[in-house]
């Protein structure tokens, strides 16, 4: 008898503004480009392409397609993805690999794209991954910690300034289709008056308070 899969993702999500150098010193990020066709009612399918080789700056003139088309043949893997809806930090998620050349076919083709450097760094007892995102996105950086199970008492670094766990303006799904070049100001401005935010429910822990 096989053994049952989780195919729940457990995660928190925060926003920051820059990474402190110590995190990319000897960390070359990966490369992501990601593609969305659904993303209805909270429900997407995701085709995403990864790259270890591929070394970029992510600002607002780094366009997915132009990526593509000058880098089509280095990227090494590929994924198609079936997610969920996400609740206080819990998602379903099925992912299968698939061919990189049918996913450029997918990309180029259709479908609302973002494209990121994904850096996986060690914070005391988490790993977590910081995504620097380009083209439209730029210059958004967020966190986000993924653990088996509930993400509770989680020692949180100070470059996170706040918890976007739960909004989903921040998903990748919706970066996608409603770039954060659109309302950054407003958020900024949000966080100057509300200031920062953390979800106590899961217990919470700052470096440095």
């Amino acid at each position: 008898m096989s053994e049952p899969t989780n195919d729940f993702q457990y995660e928190r999500r925060f926003f920051c503004h820059a990474l402190p150098a110590e995190y990319r010193r000897d960390n070359p990020p990966k490369l992501v480009i990601q593609s969305y066709y659904v993303h209805s009612g909270n429900y997407v399918l995701r085709v995403r392409l990864t790259s270890n080789s591929i070394s970029l700056t992510m600002d607002c003139d780094t366009y997915p397609i132009d990526v593509l088309h000058d880098y089509r043949d280095e990227f090494s893997h590929a994924y198609v993805t079936v997610k969920g809806p996400a609740s206080l930090g819990t998602r379903y998620e099925k992912e299968m690999e698939i061919d990189t050349r049918i996913a450029a076919e997918l990309i180029t083709r259709g479908g609302d794209t973002v494209i990121k450097n994904r850096y996986s760094v060690w914070i005391a007892e988490d790993g977590w991954n910081v995504d620097v995102f380009g083209a439209t996105n730029a210059p958004l950086i967020v966190a986000e910690a993924a653990r088996s199970g509930p993400v509770t008492n989680l020692t949180i670094p100070k470059f996170c300034l706040t918890e976007v766990t739960d909004q989903p303006r921040f998903s990748n799904e919706s970066l996608a289709a409603r770039p954060f070049s659109r309302w950054a100001g407003e958020f900024e401005a949000e966080l100057s008056e509300k200031g920062p935010s953390f979800q106590q429910v899961f217990g919470t822990n700052r470096i440095g308070d």
